[in-house]
């Protein structure tokens, strides 16, 4: 897969022709990239749509360049405003929607934390803010993005991501703190929900992985993970469906292999999370 190139200090304004599909309002854009394994990036302009909540298995680290945006994370209300540096750890459940009239417009790279680890030289970065408003860094960082996007040689990819790495790299602390008692307990729940994605689960059968009653595993996986057992099975089965898409497997195949009811499930769910469709993030990803 082609690499995209590096030369764009401001690159132009999203013409993504077929987008407006994606949503239901037709003045949000939003555009995917996967120039190598393990890096995703992500470009957008969102005035009406809410992201419901999903999860990553990756860092994401972005810029909001323009706009305020509102979104839940890791159990706290967060307001992120342009000249803002955005940076999430993997597998932390997130929410997104405008604060203001006109939205917002951002950028972000998803990226693993073996990429992390391999480019830093560091392993076990974890960052304790969601957001910081530094308009000299966001700056830095949004032009970084951008020219990740023209970046038409692997040389070039390689050292502007060591660059935007090196820009958060201050901002992150050591090795992620251990799991909480809770996060241990419910750790068996999760691999239970992975394991059974394609399933019709009820709250006894998670209860009992958890040995609790069933009303009281409820209240307490609430509490911990902020979502209830439902909302983080279907996070989880979306980002499962966004892995088997970025495969190559086809959305009917994909709606079946996740538990979902059929493609026009999965398209719903799938805009909903991740602000396009299954087709057309497929079409971004061959892209690029």
């Amino acid at each position: 897969m082609s690499r995209p190139s590096a030369t764009l200090p401001s690159d132009p304004p999203l013409q993504l022709t077929g987008v407006p599909q994606a949503f239901e309002h037709v003045t949000d854009r939003a555009e995917f990239c996967q120039p190598l394994a393990g890096v995703e990036l992500y470009r957008a302009h969102i005035v009406r749509h809410a992201f419901e909540p999903h999860t990553h298995e990756a860092f994401g680290l972005g810029v909001i360049e323009s706009g305020v945006e509102r979104f839940r994370y890791s159990g706290s209300e967060h307001l992120a405003a342009s000249g803002s540096v955005v940076m999430m750890n993997p597998d932390e459940l997130h929410t997104g929607q405008a604060a203001t009239e006109h939205g917002w417009r951002y950028r972000m790279i998803y990226i693993d934390p073996a990429v992390v680890a391999r480019v830093s030289g560091e392993d076990g970065w974890s960052f304790e803010q969601a957001g910081r408003h530094d308009p000299a860094a966001a700056l830095r960082v949004g032009q970084l993005q951008a020219a990740l996007w023209q970046a038409d040689e692997p040389l070039a990819f390689d050292s502007l991501l060591y660059a935007l790495l090196a820009e958060f790299r201050p901002l992150a602390r050591g090795p992620r703190p251990a799991r909480t008692q809770g996060a241990l307990r419910f750790a068996p729940v999760l691999d239970y929900l992975r394991a059974n994605l394609g399933e019709r689960l009820t709250l006894e059968q998670l209860a009992a992985v958890a040995d609790l009653s069933p009303y009281h595993f409820l209240r307490s996986f609430r509490a911990q993970y902020h979502v209830t057992p439902q909302q983080m099975l279907m996070a989880l089965r979306l980002l499962e469906a966004k892995r088997l898409l970025a495969a190559g497997m086809r959305p009917a195949l994909v709606a079946a292999s996740t538990g979902l009811s059929d493609q026009s499930h999965l398209t719903r769910a799938f805009v909903r999370r991740y602000g396009v469709t299954p087709a057309r993030y497929q079409q971004q990803l061959r892209g690029s």
